[in-house]
């Protein structure tokens, strides 16, 4: 293949650099951070050796032969892939496909395949294949931006300034890119001119002698290919940099792990935001970008960068920064005052009892969230209770601590009876407080219709009267249900991050 081909579009220069932005605690180059990882790299990089060792025994004795380049290059990536993907690698809904609701949409809106080892594979080549115009670009800047080209620079600079002094102008940038980038390149390549013969005066006159540009892909395995995975590499280093960047320097000051200046942050924020709103029309936006476009531009240039980035400037920077840092956190601590108090809140818990017919007595039986009342869903879908067995074992919500020493008992029992709605139950105002189930008639009575309720009705023989509110305060009845239950309340307050695990109510 020839490597100086116009129709693939390749970044044939030096690589694309990489970033390297210093951590707050690394001064210097970046190491490894453990032993551990640099044995880790060395095993997969050994592991990496090997593999590509056998796919080349596997190219040598199994390919040959015209028409197989296709078929070498999906093994050669689904060989570099099968090191970074692990082979059980799945989706979560791979194994529900058939149950997920189908969109009755067009296939070619709605189709999403899942993944896949060859066709990422497919998918890669193909990527890395036509990618080689973004590194171009990114390769162009990069030369604009340092220099490298003065002509060019200036004459970058000169358009900056008319477009910012006259930004009605800016919409014409994309359609001067088409005509000069675009159509006139293609129609050159329509009617060349032979530049070898001197004969010939050039003209561009007649009807077109030579087809139409197309950009073509760069083969795969090519050297234009391989400069394109190169400039990938590099390019993924980069984002995963800034990405890693971002978190130590920006993210610390917008989570909120120190309220006090994410507050702080949050305040200024909404200051400017309300003053942008207000004011932005007498803001000269045109000398801004004008002044921004030139530092920027000419802050790349060698002479500047070696001022710049000098070590005697960057401790005075760096001495700065530190000033202007003790001064804001000194006007933090004076003034953003974080005095809301603790969030409390109160829980509850109810401690239910059995009735022993044979010994007339009552068991404790469990501390349950719910009061499994007689008209509850657990209780007529005849499910168990859920809770603890002992007192001890009730613990808090999570991310909530005790704030009493104990439980306090609930007094007021026909108070959570009515919030509640709780019906079939009669109430203690008195003594222990215990909420008793009525008997198993008058429940039923109550849970077979509303128009029943507050009418005597007969069960067997003997005239059941049902309460119009659903329960009876005191000992009405005489008879009672098998349950009982009062309620237990306790404060709690919010827990603070890296607290001890709370634990739930075991079922």
């Amino acid at each position: 293949m020839d490597d100086n081909d116009t129709s693939i579009i390749a970044n044939r220069d030096e690589a694309i650099p990489i970033l390297r932005i210093p951590s707050r605690d690394d001064d210097g180059p970046p190491t490894p951070s453990s032993s551990s990882e640099a044995e880790q790299k060395v095993r997969n990089r050994d592991k990496f050796k090997d593999g590509m060792g056998r796919l080349k025994e596997t190219l040598d004795t199994q390919y040959s032969g015209p028409g197989v380049q296709q078929r070498l290059g999906d093994k050669l990536f689904a060989n570099m892939l099968s090191f970074v993907v692990p082979r059980d690698a799945t989706l979560a809904d791979d194994d529900d496909d058939s149950t997920a609701k189908k969109d009755r949409r067009s296939r070619k809106y709605v189709e999403r395949p899942n993944f896949s080892l060859p066709q990422m594979t497919t998918n890669f080549r193909r990527f890395n294949a036509r990618i080689g115009i973004i590194f171009v670009l990114q390769n162009r800047l990069i030369h604009l931006f340092t220099w490298r080209q003065p002509t060019a620079t200036l004459s970058f600079l000169a358009i900056w300034s008319v477009l910012s002094l006259n930004p009605h102008l800016v919409p014409m940038i994309p359609l001067i890119g088409l005509l000069f980038y675009v159509m006139i390149p293609s129609f050159i390549a329509r009617h060349p001119v032979s530049a070898n013969d001197p004969r010939i005066e050039p003209s561009f006159r007649g009807p077109a002698v030579a087809p139409p540009s197309r950009v073509k892909p760069a083969p795969d395995l090519s050297k234009d290919f391989m400069r394109n995975m190169r400039d990938l590499q590099n390019c993924m280093e980069d984002f995963s940099t800034v990405h890693d960047a971002a978190n130590e320097y920006l993210t610390p000051y917008t989570n909120f792990s120190d309220e006090m200046v994410s507050s702080a942050v949050f305040v200024a924020v909404f200051g400017v935001a309300c003053t942008a709103v207000i004011g932005s029309r007498v803001v000269p936006w045109r000398f801004i970008m004008l002044a921004a476009g030139w530092v920027m531009t000419l802050s790349g240039h060698p002479n500047a960068q070696n001022i710049l980035l000098s070590s005697r400037n960057l401790k005075q920077v760096r001495a700065v920064i530190n000033d202007a840092q003790g001064l804001l956190r000194s006007w933090i601590d004076a003034d953003i005052i974080l005095d809301e108090p603790p969030e409390v809140r109160q829980v509850e818990i109810f401690e239910l009892q059995k009735y022993h017919i044979y010994s007339d007595t009552w068991e404790s039986w469990l501390f349950s969230a719910t009061p499994y009342d007689p008209l509850s869903p657990l209780r007529i879908a005849a499910a168990r209770a859920k809770g603890t067995q002992f007192f001890e074992d009730v613990q808090p919500p999570n991310g909530w601590g005790w704030k009493d020493k104990k439980w306090t008992l609930d007094l007021a029992s026909r108070e959570w009876v009515e919030q509640r709605m709780i019906t079939g139950v009669e109430v203690e105002t008195e003594g222990e407080r215990w909420v008793y189930d009525l008997p198993d008639e008058v429940v039923d009575v109550m849970g077979s219709s509303p128009t029943k309720r507050g009418k005597k009705g007969k069960v067997g023989k003997s005239p059941v009267v049902v309460p119009k509110s659903g329960w009876e305060e005191g000992n009405g009845f005489g008879e009672r249900g098998a349950w009982r239950r009062r309620r237990w309340v306790r404060v709690v307050g919010r827990r603070v991050p890296g607290g001890g695990a709370s634990v739930k109510l075991d079922p």
